[in-house]
């Protein structure tokens, strides 16, 4: 499925779009970007390309961070841009911005994706589905080679997280990982969760005190 996912997102470099714009559609909006969509949407290949380079890390992460899997993360992240390709024409940029609508199809495809395989895992609990290393490993390329002590600690404060992670409610544990991880603004989460951005709030506020609880008590314990 990946290969043939991948094959279909990385053909696009040689291949039209098979989308029309809708005049005055998507306008008078300041989505940073309106105008890379605008393009793949008349058919401008190039202009997929730069949308995929964007977005695949933001995307892989968020991947990551619910199967704790490398090679599972990347599967998905093709599988996702599959799923933009083909539905690209029906983003609203009057509806939110472009980051937005991509967050709620990853999000929409992760759980499409839990339930398909609930049967193959050990237990039917999504707690057991967050990733191994806070981050992800995208998001853990760095300019300069790290110290092997900074390392360690990095690893260490790593794994206390995500067992403390693990512990958390679904709803919780999501929103934080939306916030505090992906870094979406309130009212962005509040479209991709589908709640009003004051239970945003209350679920980031209950959820920090108990992971700051959780990673006290196990820092306490090692």
């Amino acid at each position: 499925m990946a290969a043939a996912a991948a094959g279909a997102i990385w053909a696009v470099g040689t291949a039209a779009l098979p989308y029309k714009i809708v005049s005055g559609r998507i306008t008078g909006t300041l989505d940073p970007d309106l105008s890379i969509v605008e393009r793949c949407l008349s058919g401008n290949a190039a202009a997929w390309e730069e949308l995929v380079r964007a977005h695949s890390r933001r995307v892989y992460g968020l991947c990551y961070r619910f199967t704790g899997k490398e090679s599972e993360a990347q599967d998905l992240t093709q599988d996702v841009f599959l799923r933009v390709f083909r539905a690209l024409s029906s983003f609203r940029a009057t509806e939110g911005a472009f980051t937005t609508w991509l967050a709620r199809l990853t999000r929409n495809l992760l759980i499409d994706h839990y339930r398909r395989t609930r049967n193959e895992r050990v237990t039917d609990s999504i707690e057991e589905q967050l990733p191994g290393v806070e981050g992800g490993a995208a998001e853990n390329v760095a300019a300069v080679p790290m110290r092997p002590d900074r390392a360690v600690a990095g690893r260490e404060a790593s794994e206390l997280l995500q067992a403390a992670l693990s512990k958390l409610s679904p709803e919780l544990r999501e929103t934080i990982i939306l916030r505090d991880l992906q870094e979406m603004e309130y009212r962005e989460i509040a479209d991709v969760l589908a709640i009003p951005e004051g239970t945003v709030k209350s679920r980031l506020n209950r959820g920090r005190a108990e992971l700051a609880r959780l990673l006290k008590k196990y820092r306490a314990a090692v």
